[in-house]
């Protein structure tokens, strides 16, 4: 089975997770907490899901802690590399900025650390929100660690800036909700869940299959 440790943090109670892959760890997203939680780990790579502040604010205190690269999609890269970027969102929060070193881009598989992961761009929520779907083989099932796209019951906001209702609902639709029912997601904000569950009783979803 994957192997991986979940950590919460910060005032909005969002997820990171460390996985065991073959030739090192991924860490996917770092919270408020996550540099000081995972200090006595091994990350050997940080993948963020997207740029929003909640799941960036340890990133630069983890890469020159493990000197481990970051990875980001281009379109949330801005939110990661600007010092004062959320100020202009009315969020007045301290993050420190950093350069991504990998810019991800949505691929049906990206070998990471000896580990297949295929790569999902579902938008509507954050630009460059990405979902990472590990590959199953011999040793372990798929799963998925979604960021903040789907939820347990729900699916992420789309009233921040660059949200998009439709984007987002068509995205889960046409990449998410295709995939086998029993695969579970691990999402950035409360319980896991899997695809089936989401198809049958999400109350944003249910209309969509």
């Amino acid at each position: 089975m994957i192997q991986f440790k979940q950590f919460t943090g910060g005032d909005l109670e969002t997820h990171a997770y460390l996985l065991k892959a073959p030739e090192g760890n991924i860490l996917f997203d770092a919270p408020f907490g996550a540099d000081e939680h995972f200090a006595s780990e091994r990350v050997d790579l940080l993948l963020l899901t997207h740029g929003h502040f909640d799941h960036i604010a340890n990133a630069a205190r983890i890469r020159r802690r493990h000197k481990c690269p970051v990875g980001i999609h281009p379109d949330s890269a801005p939110m990661l590399a600007q010092q004062d970027f959320f100020k202009k969102w009315g969020f007045f929060v301290e993050i420190e900025s950093l350069q991504p070193d990998l810019l991800l881009e949505e691929s049906s598989c990206t070998n990471f650390l000896g580990l297949n992961l295929q790569i999902f761009l579902v938008p509507g929520h954050c630009p460059g929100s990405l979902c990472f779907l590990t590959q199953p083989d011999q040793q372990a099932d798929a799963c998925l660690f979604g960021g903040d796209v789907l939820f347990r019951g729900g699916v992420g906001r789309w009233d921040l800036p660059g949200g998009n209702r439709e984007i987002l609902l068509e995205g889960i639709r046409h990449k998410l909700l295709t995939l086998p029912d029993k695969i579970p997601v691990y999402p950035g904000h409360g319980p896991s869940t899997t695809i089936g569950f989401e198809k049958r009783t999400n109350p944003f979803l249910v209309d969509l299959n």
